[in-house]
């Protein structure tokens, strides 16, 4: 039996509360084996006359990217079909929480792209939009014409790239394509 016997407690998830034939698990809370867990971060309030316990959460209104947001984050890694994102912002609003994201080769684009490493590379800037969170996984897309790298840097002096047809490096004079934004180098952040 849970030693927690009354309301107000703080709990993490995974945290045992009780067993299912002491309380109906409700809102914030999960069953494994019999045994009730919270599934939040959070305070646990229990109802002793209809016999439910909860968890409600410590924060609220905490950002989290959710399906059709717009977040801006940093590519982190390029492989050769996907690429994955540390997303930073949710529309101008910065978070404090680490998500990663990930680019599919199918989803960069509506043209062809051959190969990742021609759309994005480690340290740009891109903004993409949330098109799943399967599985705990926030799977992006750059495919609008809005979408895409807003600032990158040159891969062999790390200057930054400026767009006249291509994106070019003024320093060393390196020619890179990429998937850029409408407005690349003047987004605002």
């Amino acid at each position: 039996m849970s030693e927690i016997r009354s309301s107000g407690y703080f709990v993490v998830p995974g945290e045992k509360l009780g067993v299912i034939e002491e309380f109906i698990p409700d809102s914030g809370t999960y069953v494994d084996d019999g045994y009730i867990y919270s599934s939040r971060i959070g305070y646990v309030l229990i109802d002793f006359a209809n016999k439910k316990i909860s968890v409600y959460p410590a924060a609220r209104n905490v950002d989290i990217p959710k399906v059709n947001s717009i977040v801006t984050g940093w590519v982190m890694n390029v492989q050769d079909s996907h690429a994955l994102v540390r997303i930073i912002r949710i529309r101008r609003k910065s978070l404090s929480g680490f998500f990663t994201g990930t680019i599919h080769i199918a989803d960069v684009s509506r043209r062809y792209i051959e190969n990742m490493y021609d759309a994005f590379r480690i340290g740009d800037l891109v903004r993409a939009k949330v098109i799943s969170d399967k599985n705990n996984i926030y799977h992006l897309s750059t495919k609008e014409e809005n979408l895409g790298v807003i600032y990158a840097f040159c891969s062999q002096c790390g200057e930054f790239l400026i767009k006249r047809r291509m994106l070019k490096c003024v320093a060393c004079g390196n020619i890179e394509k990429r998937k850029i934004a409408s407005d690349y180098g003047r987004a605002q952040l």
